[in-house]
């Protein structure tokens, strides 16, 4: 994967050197940490989306990635797990989303018959300590007043005071924040300009075309190409019914349209869509207008 991702995105040498310097630190992992290292199956609406992602991850800056659900965040920041086979702990971000939850908490151990307190690390901690990437999921999804905290370690200090041990907690080299983002959707709310600043950003928009076409025969259990074709097209009108209002983001999630895909093999592709894509939705007008789009393809 390395040598055709250098090629194909003619990365500067000093780049591909920290990459490389990077790999190397494979070795020391233990088992455990070893299984955090994501997988490499992203494929990229364009180059640029790569290239500036991995430079940005180089300068060691924080990526804030951006786009609507299912067009490939995640899979993206799985994807630089791999490359630089750095270990990747997450958080997913909702309204309960707290201090214990990202830091960790305290718990009761007992050594024979005696008790004491210990403090056992989240992933925030642990990413920190040991040098590998925390992952943010939805980051807009979590309540302001719980964020604040992170600052710390999202600007030039990489460090923060642990409110349950009183410990101030380094980063050690090689610790990186990559968060992710869905602008507009219900819980979410937008990110405090102080956060944000501390980001670079990546728009992530959704795979169309052959881009599409090639990641579904990869990833998806179908294999018939005219079937295939039909789910490419089928993507490409909920985009444009998307853009044009018509249509929530959900509906034209590329995981959803995977989904259909993988069901498509046992089941007729028509009701695989309703399955997978058309009884996600709750708005009726929604539903049927996917439902004569779908009609209109397979006929």
């Amino acid at each position: 994967m390395l040598e055709e991702i250098k090629q194909q995105l003619s990365l500067p040498q000093e780049i591909i050197q920290h990459i490389d310097q990077t790999r190397e630190v494979r070795a020391t992992y233990s088992k455990e940490d070893a299984e955090l290292i994501g997988q490499s199956g992203y494929t990229a609406p364009h180059n640029d989306i790569l290239y500036d992602t991995v430079v940005a991850s180089s300068l060691n800056k924080n990526i804030l990635l951006q786009g609507p659900t299912g067009s490939g965040k995640t899979k993206l920041a799985e994807w630089i797990s791999h490359l630089y086979q750095k270990p990747m702990h997450m958080i997913n971000c909702s309204v309960d989303l707290d201090a214990e939850a990202m830091l960790g908490y305290k718990t009761i151990e007992y050594k024979g018959d005696q008790a004491h307190v210990e403090f056992i690390p989240g992933p925030v901690v642990q990413a920190m300590r040991k040098g590998h990437l925390l992952y943010i999921d939805e980051i807009n999804m979590a309540r302001p007043e719980t964020l604040p905290i992170l600052n710390g370690i999202l600007d030039y200090r990489r460090s923060l005071t642990n409110p349950f041990t009183t410990e101030v907690i380094k980063a050690k080299e090689g610790f990186q924040v990559i968060a992710s983002i869905n602008i507009g959707y219900i819980g979410t709310v937008p990110l405090n300009e102080a956060l944000k600043n501390r980001f670079i950003m990546i728009d992530v928009p959704y795979l169309q075309g052959d881009h599409l076409r090639s990641l579904v025969t990869a990833q998806s259990g179908q294999k018939d190409a005219k079937l295939i074709n039909i789910l490419v097209q089928l993507s490409e009108d909920l985009i444009f019914q998307v853009k044009a209002g018509q249509l929530s983001e959900e509906a034209a999630s590329i995981r959803a349209l995977l989904d259909a895909a993988d069901l498509s093999v046992y089941l007729p592709l028509g009701r695989a869509i309703q399955r997978a894509i058309i009884d996600k939705l709750e708005d009726e007008r929604e539903k049927a207008i996917i439902q004569n789009l779908v009609e209109t393809l397979i006929k």
